[in-house]
């Protein structure tokens, strides 16, 4: 399957913005919705629209079995053990709450440390905060060198007996670089310290393995790798599972109520309070069928060589600052955060706009980033297997352009 055959699966790229065909470039934040994930999204509404789990009749059987399927493909696609290690969220802020709050409460106490990425989301940064301030712990930052790498002599250094957690993203959102999580998690684990990992950036161009990286929770949305918005997974370990209380309590996740007291469902309903998001989350099935049917394809390969054209054209142009450099290619997914000398980030992806080119300006959800490079915010383009060669090419065109124009 080429880029313009997968593009025809996707409505949205068809359109035009100020009269000019849209190039959407901002796929690290949300990825388009495909035919088939519409689809789904719509025959849940209109077809199987019942409450998941709790009833016999016909609607709530069909909503309960679209539910639990889905469970099962994200079981498969990230390579965990058990589809009880698979508790359904809103998206990856909620699933790294969820441990913040039930992990943390229960492990983590005053004194204790968690050692956290300088390069991390503030989604990643923010729960732990709140976590620190409730029990008295204290946040451990975990340095980025020049490049954006991670500094691995230094978090060795960053172990002591009251390290409690570490938390790393796959692939940095500002970044693009791809972390080395099972080293981590090795030095990690030789400490007897447990890892998050926040794997938003990286469901949607890597192959991922829970039980190979061996990281204790590794946290993703939907949205980002083209299903539903509002869905997102908390893979954990069942041991860990098991020994953690409820984040959230209501319906849904208990056993047994009363006066006296209440029982727990196993997991991971246990996790699950509330009606979930009956419609959104079977759109996961749909969205791993694409992303598994790009494995190989022509697509895949263009996008490979658009990382390359786009690599090499931001790192050669003078005027350009870009993060996220590394000397193998292998080790990056195609985003790219940059600052132009001299030119605000907002003025320049507004122009961009102009010309049709969706980019994401700001601190992209990482000011502490922001302040190591000592930049308010920078530009950021994402690309996806949809985004053409031609795109690419009208993308740095259309960025000279616009730089000109504001120098």
């Amino acid at each position: 399957m080429t880029a313009e055959e997968l593009r025809k699966q996707f409505p949205i790229l068809s359109r035009e913005v100020y009269g000019k065909p849209l190039i959407y470039l901002d796929n690290a934040a949300t990825t388009q919705r495909s035919e088939s994930v519409i689809r789904a999204l719509s025959d849940s509404a209109l077809l199987h629209n019942g409450n998941t789990h709790r009833a016999v009749y016909a609607l709530a059987g069909e909503a309960t079995r679209a539910y639990e399927c889905a469970r099962v493909d994200v079981r498969d696609f990230i390579d965990a053990a058990s589809v009880d290690e698979i508790v359904f969220t809103s998206g990856t802020t909620a699933s790294i709450n969820l441990v913040a709050y039930s992990f943390g409460d229960k492990f983590i106490g005053s004194g204790d440390e968690i050692i956290v990425a300088e390069s991390e989301h503030h989604s990643d940064i923010i729960p732990w905060q709140l976590l620190a301030q409730r029990k008295g712990a204290k946040i451990v930052v975990m340095p980025v060198e020049e490049s954006g790498a991670l500094d691995l002599e230094k978090l060795e250094s960053l172990f002591n007996r009251r390290t409690k957690l570490v938390c790393v993203a796959h692939v940095s959102n500002v970044l693009g670089l791809i972390n080395p999580i099972k080293e981590i998690a090795s030095m990690a684990h030789s400490h007897g310290v447990p890892v998050l990992v926040d794997g938003a950036q990286a469901v949607a161009h890597l192959k991922v393995s829970v039980r190979d990286l061996d990281c204790d929770f590794y946290a993703f949305s939907g949205h980002k790798m083209y299903a539903a918005t509002g869905t997102g997974v908390l893979y954990a370990k069942k041991e860990w599972l098991e020994q953690m209380p409820p984040f959230i309590g209501g319906g849904e996740m208990i056993d047994t109520v009363s006066w006296e007291g209440t029982t727990y469902a196993p997991i991971p309903f246990k996790f699950e309070a509330g009606t979930p998001n009956i419609n959104s989350v079977p759109t996961f099935v749909p969205a791993i069928g694409l992303i598994r049917s790009l494995d190989g394809s022509e697509a895949a390969f263009g996008l490979d060589k658009i990382k390359n054209f786009v690599y090499n054209a931001l790192s050669s142009d003078e005027r350009i600052v870009l993060r996220g450099t590394t000397q193998n290619l292998d080790e990056k997914v195609p985003l790219f955060s940059f600052s132009v000398k001299g030119v605000h980030h907002e003025d320049l992806a507004l122009l961009l706009d102009k010309q049709g080119v969706a980019v994401r300006s700001g601190h992209m959800c990482a000011q502490p980033l922001m302040t190591r490079y000592g930049v308010s915010g920078m530009v950021r383009a994402s690309f996806a297997p949809y985004n053409t060669q031609e795109e690419a090419q009208a993308f740095i065109l259309a960025l000279d352009k616009s730089i000109n124009m504001l120098k």
